[in-house]
């Protein structure tokens, strides 16, 4: 059998052992590499201009196969130094001549080629492939971040924009857009004033089971319902006294504005000017007021003189009329006052009386819910329990029902509800606008977030894209390190074929 074409393999974590176990190389050959690696340092510092030359010498740590193509770039560049007996006069090449022979002395060559082939194989390669899918993890998870912060921050100016469709504003200028909506505020209340006469047939079967289960017991029920059906949202002065006043006076809505700026008028300016009291005696500690006694009098004038019966101080009691809201006085001969306060306020728009109404709204359900309940319970067993009751059709009691529940919705929609809250709570303006500010705030800080989140995503990508080319060139350079030093040791064994196992090709 041919010995020949028996192949080497040879495991890429024991090459070193390999080399040194057969005598290719010395146990101690990293003591002298050093001043081969000072050699090149110094050679590489004149070197000519030439794209393989350049090509070379980046990228990679230079090795003794480098070594042996400069100078074959060499023999080209410096062709004219060449004397008759076949050596170069170039200081240049006498270098690198040089470098390669300190190589290439018990194999130094060999064994850093070796030691290159191991470390990049098993530390610089596998560190890039990390490093680059460490930053292709990283632009993934910044691209989820970016996102899930823009559908976030999509979502938050959904519901900001919402709320404020839902209180009828733009946004801008919350409080003022608030508080301009406010005039609405009697518009929305007459009309539902005026869209209650749907309630009177309920409000009158109600009225007349109150007085079926009381008798003489009964009192009026739903008084303040069926006060607004009838005369529709009047003022609670009205409602009180039974008379229209002569005039409203409201009190006046207090809402502080962020923007607002305080007048430069509303201070008094003094000036610097000091105040002039007069000359004062330090030495007597008292005030010059004149000379004599006469001057030091006050006229008073002829008061002694004058009669008692001369002042009225009779006050016509018939005038003044005394109420909650303090003293008014009223005309002759007309009726009526001046509504002020809480009076000036419509029934509805008052919150001690809307409470009221909405109340007797929720009394007027639940009956009609009831009789609802008993006339279908009556219409299947054919027995009524109050048969001197008007008997209701289920679909009229179906009716009934339907207009309170209309009123309520009507009345306590978000809109209407808002608008209330707005006018009569100064602080709920604050939480309000607060709330709606604070979404705003949230969606610049998402849009701010979104925004790192893809510079963070690009800066990531951008380092993945700079590496690759760097591990390409590594792995290019690795390969032809692994292909030289295996046909190097094939030389040594007569040309047998030789494997570097789990080297570059196995990556």
């Amino acid at each position: 059998m041919d010995d020949s074409n028996i192949p080497i393999d040879i495991n890429i974590g024991k090459l070193q052992d390999w080399l040194v176990s057969r005598r290719h190389v010395n146990k101690e050959w990293q003591k002298n590499i050093l001043a081969v690696r000072e050699k090149i340092n110094n050679a590489i510092q004149d070197m000519p201009a030439h794209d393989d030359i350049a090509a070379l010498l980046s990228g990679s740590y230079i090795n003794y196969f480098h070594c042996l193509k400069i100078i074959e770039i060499l023999k080209e560049t410096e062709a004219d130094t060449k004397n008759l007996f076949g050596r170069y006069g170039s200081q240049r090449m006498k270098d690198w001549q040089d470098v390669v022979k300190s190589y290439e002395k018990e194999n130094l060559y060999l064994a850093e080629a070796a030691q290159m082939l191991v470390r990049n194989i098993s530390y610089e390669i596998p560190g890039l492939k990390k490093q680059i899918a460490k930053e292709e993890q990283m632009q993934a998870e910044c691209e989820k971040k970016h996102t899930d912060y823009l559908k976030n921050e999509a979502l938050c100016k959904s519901e900001f924009l919402n709320q404020c469709k839902q209180l009828g504003i733009q946004g801008e200028k919350i409080k003022r857009e608030l508080v301009d909506r406010l005039q609405e505020l009697p518009d929305i209340y007459d009309k539902i004033g005026k869209s209650l006469k749907p309630l009177l047939p309920g409000i009158e079967l109600y009225a007349a089971f109150t007085k079926y289960a009381l008798g003489d017991r009964a009192t009026e029920v739903l008084p303040l319902l069926q006060y607004i059906v009838e005369h529709g949202n009047t003022t609670v002065y009205e409602w009180s006294y039974g008379e229209p006043p002569l005039s409203v006076e409201p009190d006046p809505i207090h809402i502080e504005f962020d923007d607002e700026e305080h007048a430069a008028g509303d201070k008094i300016d003094f000036g610097d000017a000091a105040i002039d009291f007069g000359s004062i005696d330090d030495a007597a500690g008292q005030i010059d007021f004149g000379d004599g006694e006469a001057a030091a009098e006050i006229d008073w004038g002829n008061i002694d003189n004058a009669g008692a019966g001369d002042l009225d101080l009779s006050v016509n009691m018939a005038d003044v009329s005394l109420d909650e809201s303090g003293i008014v006085v009223e005309d002759q001969g007309m009726g009526g006052g001046v509504a002020r306060g809480k009076d000036a306020l419509t029934l509805l728009d008052n919150p001690s009386t809307r409470n009221q109404f909405i109340d007797q709204l929720v009394e007027l359900e639940s009956f009609l819910k009831m009789r609802l309940y008993e006339t279908n319970i009556m219409e299947s067993s054919g027995f009524s329990l109050m048969p001197q009751l008007p008997v209701e059709s289920a679909d009229a009691l179906v009716e009934m029902l339907a207009a309170v529940q209309v009123a309520a919705s009507r009345l306590t929609a978000p809109e209407a509800n808002h608008l209330h809250n707005v006018k009569h709570s100064p602080r709920y303006v604050d939480v309000l606008t607060a709330q709606l500010k604070q979404k705003l705030s949230l969606c610049d800080k998402l849009s701010r977030l979104a925004s790192r989140a893809a510079e963070q995503r690009d800066a990531a990508a951008t380092r993945a894209l700079h590496l690759r080319p760097l591990l390409n060139k590594i792995i290019e350079r690795t390969r032809e390190l692994q292909a030289n030093i295996e046909s190097d040791i094939s030389k040594k064994y007569k040309g047998r074929p030789v494997n570097i196992i789990g080297g570059v090709k196995f990556l």
